[in-house]
């Protein structure tokens, strides 16, 4: 469980097949303190430690075996070598919450639309499909690449549904928003309670 507050840019430095794709990420996080098994949230994907270490230069790393399901499942490219991931590590009893309740399983895969600055933060408008559409409302949290975000407005459309974001300077600077394009794939999970919510409706329209 996460809370979409990210913490750490990692990178992909490998990425090599090994049954399942063996990815390697560094990162500014004290790898002695992460155990093998730990879960950590890459750009909104749950991940398991299955192996860390520090390098030749004294950078830490950590390595993930990524199943074709999560690839199948997940923003095209992001594996790739070269490629920035927001890092969050797993929520830990006593810790602040400081966004929402995040589970590291992605729902969809989201397209931006559109970019604008204003004012110094950044209005980002994404393309979701319709199958996501009942699930996001105004002012309603959202998890897009792993961040925990606040929907400001949305519009229903033949392709799905479109919906703002206003990207902070702060955030922009401690996540991989900073580098956010038009044309770009992201990561989506929709807010657990929306979920759980839908499934009761549809249940209900059963009985």
């Amino acid at each position: 469980m996460f809370t979409g507050i990210v913490t750490d840019i990692g990178t992909v430095e490998a990425a090599d097949r090994q049954g399942d794709l063996h990815v390697r990420v560094s990162t500014a996080y004290e790898t002695a303190g992460i155990d093998l098994g730990a879960s950590i949230s890459c750009s909104g994907v749950c991940l398991t430690v299955v192996d860390k270490g520090v390098d030749a230069g004294g950078d830490g790393w950590v390595a993930f075996d990524v199943s074709g399901e999560t690839i199948s499942r997940t923003a095209p490219g992001m594996w790739a070598s070269g490629r920035k991931l927001n890092l969050e590590r797993a929520l830990r009893l006593g810790d602040e919450l400081g966004g929402h309740i995040v589970t590291g399983h992605v729902d969809g895969i989201g397209t931006v639309k559109a970019i604008e600055e204003i004012g110094g933060s950044h209005h980002v408008v994404i393309l979701a499909g319709p199958e996501l559409a009942p699930y996001i409302a105004p002012k309603g949290s959202i998890t897009v690449d792993g961040v925990s975000l606040t929907v400001n407005a949305l519009r229903d459309t033949a392709e799905g549904v479109e919906f703002d974001l206003n990207i902070i300077p702060h955030t922009a600077a401690v996540t991989t928003f900073g580098a956010l394009e038009a044309g770009q794939a992201v990561n989506l999970e929709i807010d657990v309670l929306a979920r759980y919510l839908q499934r009761m409706e549809a249940l209900r329209g059963k009985a």
